[in-house]
């Protein structure tokens, strides 16, 4: 009899996923359960991320809404999630602007919801000790943290500042046997460019060697990282950029 058991799946995991609602959080949220974890599903806006939970395979899931610029909620949510085998950071805004033109409040906007509501999420979870030991910390960040591009400076160094304090903690929680590492997928076709198609696909797809990414190539690398597999990686920043050139 073969007894192999994977050590690609998620049975027996917790998942909290930020951004579950629309997206790559929510495509992330969906694989998990196909994988075997159960979800524990944030966002703000109820009836998509009650849709989400409603389409999850497996049970047990749950989802609570919650608007985690905002401190009062954020640590509600904390309340109430309980502990966890592994945190996905996918919530997120995109922040277009040249740097010439950037305001007070859009910086605020994209440094607040990019970098420090996963930032202070983690802080309040580890000093309560909700992330289990041999746990993992993903963080949904950009090959716009790597590379520069006109335009998306307030979204680039809110991705690359994330970049920098993923390898910091995953010194600081590595004595716990805690993983924190960072996707940093290109271009990923979502609904969100749906006003945008013709441009996305045949103007942006070219750029890509391997063409535009999915949502779910996003989900199989979370899985990866969330997943026993990986339990020797950490402090990493892995690319899904399609062999664009960075040049």
């Amino acid at each position: 009899m073969n007894n192999f058991q994977s050590p690609f799946q998620l049975q027996g995991k917790t998942i909290l996923v930020t951004g579950a609602s629309s997206g790559l959080g929510q495509a992330i949220a969906v694989e998990c359960a196909r994988a075997g974890a159960t979800l524990v599903l944030t966002g703000r806006n109820l009836p998509r991320l009650q849709a989400v939970h409603a389409s999850l395979s497996g049970c047990m899931h749950r989802y609570i809404v919650a608007d985690l610029t905002d401190a009062s909620q954020r640590n509600a949510l904390v309340d109430e999630v309980g502990s966890v085998n592994g945190i996905v950071h996918s919530a997120g805004v995109d922040g277009v602007a040249p740097l010439r033109m950037v305001s007070d409040k859009l910086l605020q906007q994209v440094m607040g919801t990019n970098f420090h509501v996963p930032i202070l999420l983690n802080q309040r979870m580890l000093y309560r000790k909700q992330i289990l030991d041999s746990g993992s910390i993903v963080f949904v960040a950009s090959i716009a943290a790597l590379t520069g591009k006109v335009g998306v400076g307030p979204y680039s160094a809110s991705k690359s500042a994330l970049l920098g304090a993923m390898r910091c903690l995953a010194l600081e929680v590595a004595k716990h046997g805690i993983r924190v590492n960072a996707l940093c997928p290109g271009i990923v076709d979502t609904p969100l460019f749906d006003n945008h198609r013709a441009w996305l696909t045949d103007v942006v797809a070219k750029t890509y060697p391997l063409g535009l990414g999915r949502p779910e190539d996003v989900a199989y690398a979370a899985i990866y990282f969330l997943c026993d597999a990986s339990r020797k990686v950490t402090g990493t920043s892995f690319s899904l950029d399609g062999g664009i050139p960075y040049t």
